[in-house]
């Protein structure tokens, strides 16, 4: 299929249908693959752990900072072991998957096991088994398709990383060995349950933190005033319902940040704690795409934001001759 045939709704279809867990990323990482090898400036590679890393060069140019783009491939699910059987791998078991896989829910697919629920895409939702995060790769792989058919001449990494629900693991190998330069950002591409104010339809969360750390107070910024010109609706909030992997890589010393789409039944526990699909909405979507776009593409790098130390030395600098002379009067 070439480049101007693909279509989010496609691309959706195209992940979400496919079983993935802990480890057992191979049918994720092959799509994409698939999906991005006739992009003529997207090259790809694999690390030592099997994360997916692709890189868009277009041109000489090249932001400050120059963006890494972040999904995790995986979603909890159980794996057969020969000796012990199915293991659900990205949690515990609960009593409600207990009862779903009595009643026949969970569905073996080769040696992973999964919620046995339909792929949904229209206009205005998208349902699945698995939307955590197998939304947040196709939201990358349409960016990078986007940027490929209007020739956008700029730098941008993507990461496609496994076995982040059972910690991080591949963000963690990846910040270990990183390979992307010194001044290079982290962006955490996700779908996480709505908190502190946040709402689905209401566009993607650009995240200060998560339940364990804080992120990148100028990168923050800079996502935040870049959907503002751009008239990109968002929301900015601390999401601690949960942790995602800029805490990381953030923890290996690389600058890190976060966006994540509002997910409705997270990992699959619905409102009566019933086993359901995860869903999001399109509108989501199509705003983080829009922002993604317009965060690798601006002119001038990111807009340009004052670093806390240059907003302080320029008000100081103007306040100058008043503080010379209240100073006077202390004395």
């Amino acid at each position: 299929m070439g480049l101007m045939a693909q279509t989010l709704p496609s691309i959706l279809k195209r992940l979400l249908k496919l079983p993935t867990a802990p480890f057992h990323e191979y049918h994720v990482r092959a799509e994409i693959e698939a999906i991005l090898k006739d992009c003529p400036h997207v090259k790809l590679k694999h690390d030592k752990f099997g994360n997916l890393l692709a890189t868009y060069k277009n041109g000489k140019r090249t932001s400050k900072p120059t963006w890494v783009l972040c999904s995790h491939m995986d979603h909890p699910a159980f794996v057969y072991d020969e000796d012990e059987g199915w293991e659900f791998l990205g949690g515990s078991t609960t009593p409600e998957m207990e009862t779903a896989i009595k009643n026949g829910l969970r569905k073996a697919r080769g040696s992973i096991g999964v919620w046995n629920f339909p792929v949904k895409v229209t206009n205005s939702r998208i349902e699945a088994a698995a939307c955590d995060d197998l939304v947040g790769c196709a939201i990358i792989v349409m960016t990078l398709l986007e940027l490929e058919r209007l020739g956008i001449q700029t730098t941008v990494h993507a990461a496609f990383t496994r076995a982040e629900e059972v910690g991080w693991l591949g963000a963690w190998h990846l910040a270990q060995n990183w390979p992307f330069g010194k001044d290079a950002v982290f962006v955490s591409i996700e779908t996480s349950r709505p908190v502190n104010g946040a709402v689905m339809g209401d566009g993607p969360m650009v995240r200060v933190g998560d339940r364990v750390s804080v992120f990148d107070s100028e990168a923050v910024a800079v996502l935040t005033t870049t959907a503002k010109e751009q008239a990109i609706r968002v929301q900015r909030c601390l999401l601690d319902a949960g942790a995602c992997e800029a805490t990381a890589v953030q923890a290996a010393g690389v600058r890190s940040v976060g966006i994540s789409i509002p997910l409705g039944n997270y990992h699959n526990i619905g409102l009566q704690r019933q086993i359901a699909p995860e869903f999001v909405m399109m509108d989501d979507v199509k705003a983080l795409i829009d922002l993604l776009k317009a965060l690798v593409a601006t002119k001038h790098d990111g807009i340009g934001e004052r670093s806390i130390r240059e907003r302080v030395e320029l008000r100081m600098a103007q306040h100058a001759a008043h503080y010379e002379a209240g100073t006077k009067l202390f004395q």
